[in-house]
C-alpha cells in the first residue's frame, strides 16, 4: 500500500476530526500531498496540499479557515485538521500524491477515508 488513509467518522456539525495520510514506497517520490474530497452525487474536489519539502500549503475556499493541513516528515505522514465541520463537509476523503499542489497527474490515491457530519 502506498498510501494509507485513515481517522473518518461520525461527527456532529461543528466538531472535529483529523485525518492521516501515511506514504510509504514509491509514492515518497512526489514532493506534494494533495486530499480531495467527493460527495455522493457529486464530482470529486480538491480540498487542500502540502509541499513535503518546503511545508507550503493551499486550500480550497470552502475550507480556508477550517481546515489545517500539516505533515510530519519523520513519519511519512500528512495530516488533515478539520474543525467547524459543517455537513456539507460530510464525503470520503482521499490523499493522493503529485508534483503540482492540486494539480495532476496524481500518481498514487489513498483508499479513502469516510467523514460524516450530522446536522
Amino acid at each position: 500500500v502506498q498510501l494509507q488513509a485513515s481517522g473518518g467518522g461520525l461527527v456532529q456539525a461543528g466538531g472535529s476530526l483529523r485525518l492521516s495520510c501515511a506514504a510509504s514506497g514509491s509514492a515518497l517520490g512526489f514532493n506534494v500531498m494533495d486530499w480531495f474530497r467527493q460527495a455522493p452525487g457529486k464530482e470529486r474536489e480538491f480540498v487542500a496540499a502540502i509541499s513535503w519539502s518546503s511545508g507550503r500549503t493551499r486550500y480550497a475556499d470552502s475550507v480556508k479557515g477550517r481546515f489545517t493541513i500539516s505533515r510530519d516528515n519523520a513519519k511519512n505522514t500528512v495530516y488533515l485538521q478539520m474543525n467547524s465541520l459543517k455537513p456539507e463537509d460530510t464525503a470520503v476523503y482521499y490523499c493522493a500524491t503529485s508534483r503540482i499542489a492540486g494539480m495532476g497527474p496524481y500518481d498514487y490515491w489513498g483508499q479513502g477515508t469516510l467523514v460524516t457530519v450530522s446536522s
